[in-house]
């Protein structure tokens, strides 16, 4: 059973038990969301008192704050406990690409992390003034996106384009051409930096 569990499962599985949250979260009137914790957590606060968006009855979302704390913990047993130890098999062309960006991928080290690039996420490049623009302007932008688009892409990939809402499908497109962008055209401009 363990040697099951500590396999690489097929995609499919993910997104068998999606459509099931989804289906239970339909019939109980809920949407699913995960940039919404934010503003769950500012009106347990009392946030509410200084600004009306956050006035509101928090209660009712207390569930969507245990799926988050569900998933994280759900992510730190799966790369803990159930990883497999052999590399993720990924094609030459595509390492020899994310090497040229500054990327290592798990063929081309023996230790540490691979799939993101060491010039950005590299503990002695946590304080760097390339890292902290990254990440002030980044969070800005995710957080304004988030707001301005009504919610994140989880909630609108998810739970909005579920529902049929054309909303939805303008924002997954919106949240794909930014994606793409930021793979092929600013990211490889950051890490020449």
């Amino acid at each position: 059973m363990i040697e099951f569990i500590s396999q690489a499962w097929h995609w499919s599985i993910s997104g068998v038990m999606i459509v099931l949250v989804m289906l239970i979260l339909l019939w109980l009137g809920g949407e699913f969301g995960v940039s919404a914790n934010l503003r769950t957590i500012c009106a347990m606060g009392g946030a509410g008192k200084k600004h009306a968006f956050f006035a509101y009855d928090w209660q009712n979302q207390i569930w969507n704050l245990v799926f988050i704390g569900g998933a994280v913990i759900g992510g730190f047993i799966a790369s803990t406990y159930l990883a497999s130890p052999e590399p993720v098999q990924i094609s030459s062309a595509t390492q020899a690409y994310l090497a040229s960006v500054g990327i290592a991928t798990p063929q081309t080290i023996e230790e540490g992390t691979a799939f993101v690039p060491m010039k950005i996420f590299a503990s002695s490049q946590a304080f760097s003034f390339v890292n902290l623009i990254i990440l002030i302007l980044g969070g800005i932008l995710i957080g304004f996106g988030a707001r301005w688009a009504g919610g994140c892409t989880s909630g609108h990939a998810i739970s909005g384009l579920s529902n049929l809402q054309l909303p939805s499908l303008i924002a997954v497109i919106g949240f794909f051409i930014g994606g793409l962008l930021m793979t092929w055209v600013i990211l490889p401009q950051l890490l020449i930096l």
